[in-house]
């Protein structure tokens, strides 16, 4: 009787490893488990040193979005003081980089953007501050980042204002695969912990 009960024992141990050992095969360990939110539309606007950006651009690159505007005296600062973080984190990392859009263009010229940027010490290779129609711009926050409500397009685009303190995570195919709190602690470091996966990510 005891040695049948070990035969059993044993019987259990191997079926449960070969179980485990097909899991494990089966896994693929390049893949992020970050949920795919949404998928970038194209995209074209002007860069702070004036060159002109589209989603070629950023094709192959991991990639945080936010939208916010100069004269911003409430979250902005506290916004991009957070987004400092994340460049200063991966400011070397040639597949990475921040896209900054304004939400005031009429206010946010290519040359006030440039003065904006150097305040903050950001370089160009890996932050781009970007400007471009204000259509353009809401219409890319709401439906490729998913930052707004799309359903604020049907409204007059003169009467609109995004305000909105969210950070966008994308992958190397222009996908979004985050949205984080730019005001808290914690989202900032879940951010910094989720472009680290994606950057180690090799995307189908």
């Amino acid at each position: 009787m005891k040695r049948k009960t070990w035969l059993y024992l044993i019987f259990f141990v191997l079926l449960f490893g070969g179980f485990y050992a097909f899991l494990y095969a089966t896994i693929d360990s390049s893949k992020s488990r970050l949920p795919v939110l949404n998928i970038v539309k194209p995209f074209s606007f002007e860069r702070q040193d004036g060159q002109h950006i589209t989603g070629k651009d950023v094709s192959g690159k991991v990639y945080a979005a936010e939208f916010f505007f100069t004269t911003c005296e409430g979250i902005c600062p506290k916004m991009n003081r957070n987004m400092k973080k994340v460049f200063d984190q991966f400011k070397n990392e040639k597949d990475f980089l921040i896209l900054s859009h304004t939400v005031d263009p009429e206010t946010d010229s290519v040359a006030r953007l440039k003065v904006y940027a150097d305040s903050l010490g950001a370089d160009i290779k890996s932050w781009w501050f970007l400007t471009g129609s204000k259509d353009s711009l809401y219409r890319t926050a709401r439906e490729s980042y998913i930052l707004d409500d799309p359903k604020n397009n049907a409204t007059n685009i003169d009467e609109q204002f995004i305000h909105t303190q969210f950070f966008a995570l994308v992958d190397k195919i222009g996908q979004v695969r985050g949205i984080y709190d730019g005001l808290k602690k914690d989202e900032i470091e879940k951010l910094i912990t989720d472009i680290k996966d994606l950057l180690n990510e090799n995307p189908q």
